[in-house]
This record gives C-alpha cells, structure tokens and sequence, in this order.
C-alpha cells in the first residue's frame, strides 16, 4: 500500500540535537499534566510490527447518555489551553540490541527501547480516526527505555507478554493499570517538543510530540521479554531469512526540513 503522507516534509521520529533546542519560557510556565486513572480492563496486543496497550475507561450509562469515567488525559505544556488529549494506546519499539531501538535520538544516540503515549483531542474531536490528520489532533508523549533495575510499573505488562507471543494474540492484563506507573517523578519532567507524524502508516502529520528527557528504566530480563515476541501467526512461518522475532521495530529518523525543536529546560 501507498501512503503519500509518507514523503510529506513534517515526520517523525527526527534526531534532536540538544544544542539546537531552542528553550522556550512559555512551555515551563505550563507544565505538563498527567491527569492519568486507573484502568481495570487493560488490553495487550501483538498486532505482528509492535506491542500495543490499550489502557480501557470504563462506560457507565447515566440514563442520559454513556460516560466514560477513569479517562487518563493529558494537558499543559506545548498543547493548546482549553485541550483535553485522552489516552488511546500505549506502543512500544525497541531493537535486537541495546545499541538501538529507539525511533527518537538524541545527539545522534538510540536507546534500547522507546515507549510512546498516543493521546487524541477529546474537546474538539468525537473520535481517534477523525482526530488523526486534524490541526492539534493528536499529541503523543514519548519516553526512552534504558537499561538498568527491574522497572515495577513496566512488570505486569512484561509479565503478560508470554500469552501474546505470536501476532493476533491479544490479552486482557490480570490486574490494574495505571499508565502513570511508567512516568518519572514530576520534577524529571523537562521535555523537548516539536510538531511531527505518525511513525506508522499512514503517517499522518499533525502530530505534536513530546519527548520527555529522562528515561525510563527497565532490567536486561524485562527487555528480553519483548525481543521473545513473534512477527508471525502461530502455526504459520516466518520468511526465510528472517528469525520472525519482533525487534527493530523502529522508522528511522526522518530530516526536519526546518522545523524547530522546543525545549522546557535550558541545556
């Protein structure tokens, strides 16, 4: 298949050069809110290119009409004021080894691992489809995985990962999520922004991306449960010449034609 937006001169992921960022004072003044719940039907699934984790709000029908209640939003920072941008999904990329995985870099740096928030308009779109592609649709808050201790927020999705080893599986988590649990303490916050694509088919632009500075830490075990998963439906094979494990899953980074890349702290 064809996406044109593919070629478009706003994508993502690009290489942020720290010395390049400009600081902006406005994106300290508002800070960052991570206004996250509590998920009690979290599911998890291989979809054959990526692991996807969908954090669930729960719908309570008032007699009036359907409310979600325990949405987790985002709003602050670079966002427009009155925006409120829900939680759709939670991806993850990573790579064969350690020497990359992220989609980011950063002074021409991969990590092993990045973990990426896709939040949609909610004040101004009735849908994610309608959002993607629309001016301040979608906003997605990434994170870098690094190695080092066993990460606890990160263990009841890695434990899950054994149920949805080949592509098409699809679990339900066995016990609540917060995807709060993966964020850093409120005063690791900084973050560099800058407006991009989606790094998957179709690629649409329109993307505002946050990129949080400090990263997330997970042990070498946890990561090697996701370089387990498989890019082929059980039963089947992979093609030759490839092992059909799921890693370097990542797009490469893409030129910024000129874009500028915002930060919230001075380097």
């Amino acid at each position: 298949m064809y996406f044109p937006e593919a070629s478009g001169t706003s994508q993502s992921p690009v290489d942020i050069i720290s010395k390049d960022a400009v600081f902006d004072q406005s994106l300290a003044d508002h800070p960052l809110k991570f206004s996250y719940s509590t998920s009690r039907e979290t599911e998890v699934l291989n979809n054959g290119y990526t692991l996807v984790v969908f954090p669930r709000s729960k719908q309570v029908d008032s007699g009036l009409r359907i409310e979600s209640i325990g949405r987790s939003v985002l709003s602050g920072g670079p966002l427009p004021e009155d925006a409120e941008f829900e939680l759709s999904e939670v991806r993850f990329h990573w790579g064969k080894d350690c020497d990359r995985g992220s989609e980011h870099l950063v002074n021409h740096k991969a990590f092993p691992m990045e973990v990426q928030f896709v939040h949609w308009n909610a004040r101004s779109y009735s849908s994610i489809e309608e959002a993607i592609g629309s001016r301040h649709g979608i906003t997605i808050v990434s994170m870098f995985g690094q190695i080092g201790r066993e990460h606890g927020g990160l263990k009841i999705v890695a434990d899950a990962l054994e149920d949805v080893l080949y592509k098409g599986r699809q679990k339900t988590l066995s016990g609540p999520f917060n995807p709060s649990t993966f964020l850093p303490d409120p005063a690791l916050w900084d973050f560099w922004t800058y407006d991009g694509s989606l790094t998957t088919p179709p690629c649409s632009e329109n993307v505002t991306w946050i990129v949080l500075r400090y990263p997330l830490m997970l042990s070498i075990p946890q990561m090697e449960n996701f370089r387990r998963l498989c890019t082929f439906v059980k039963g089947d094979h992979p093609h030759p010449g490839d092992d059909g494990f799921m890693a370097d899953n990542f797009r490469p980074p893409q030129a910024l034609n000129g874009r500028k890349v915002r930060a919230s702290f001075q380097s």
